[in-house]
C-alpha cells in the first residue's frame, strides 16, 4: 500500500494532465465542453477514476463519453510519461452528476422558499389561538396575599425554614 498523501498528489497530477490533454491535444470533434471535476486513484496506484462534466444535451454527453473512451490510450500514455511512475494506472472516465445534483438542490430550495412564503402570507393576519400570555402568573389578591396561601415565596417549608420541608 502507498501513502495516502502520495496517492492524493498523484491523483491531482493525473487530473491536471488529463485536463490539459483535453484542452490542447485531443482534437476529437465529438468532444464537447468538458470539465474534469475530480480524480481518484486506488491505494495500489493501479486504477485511476477521472470524473468529468459536460455542458450540453444528453446526446452531446454520450458523444463526449465515446470520444473520451477512444482517447483513453493516448491519455494514459501521456499520464505515464509525465508522472514517471513504474506502473501507469489504468484510467476510467465517469460522468460526474454534480450539475444534475446542483439543479435538483436548487429546485428543492425554490420549493422550500415558495412554501415559506405561503406560510408567511397565511400568518400575516393570524392571531394566537389562546390567551395573549399563555403562562400562569402569581396574581396578588386585593388584601396583598398571593396565590401561595399567604406565605412568602422565600419561606418555602412548613416549619418556616427556607428550602427544607418539614419532617
Amino acid at each position: 500500500m502507498v501513502d495516502a498523501a502520495r496517492a492524493r498528489k498523484l491523483a491531482d497530477r493525473i487530473q491536471q494532465i488529463v485536463a490539459e490533454m483535453l484542452e490542447r491535444r485531443i482534437k476529437d470533434p465529438r468532444l464537447g465542453f468538458v470539465t474534469v471535476t475530480d480524480t481518484r486513484i486506488t491505494n495500489d496506484l493501479r486504477d485511476a477514476t477521472v470524473y468529468y462534466t459536460v455542458y450540453g444535451s444528453d446526446g452531446e454527453r454520450a458523444e463526449t463519453a465515446a470520444a473520451l473512451e477512444s482517447a483513453k490510450g493516448v491519455i494514459r500514455s501521456e499520464v505515464g510519461r509525465k508522472t514517471g511512475v513504474r506502473h501507469t494506472p489504468s484510467i476510467t472516465f465517469v460522468m460526474d452528476s454534480l450539475m444534475e445534483n446542483a439543479a435538483h438542490i436548487d429546485d428543492l430550495l425554490a420549493k422550500a422558499r415558495a412554501k415559506d412564503a405561503e406560510v408567511a402570507r397565511a400568518a400575516q393576519g393570524a392571531t394566537p389561538a389562546g390567551e395573549a400570555n399563555p403562562y400562569r402568573e402569581a396574581a396578588a389578591d386585593e388584601d396583598g396575599e398571593d396565590d401561595l396561601g399567604g406565605r412568602d415565596a422565600a419561606e418555602g417549608g412548613e416549619d418556616g425554614r427556607t428550602g427544607r420541608p418539614s419532617s
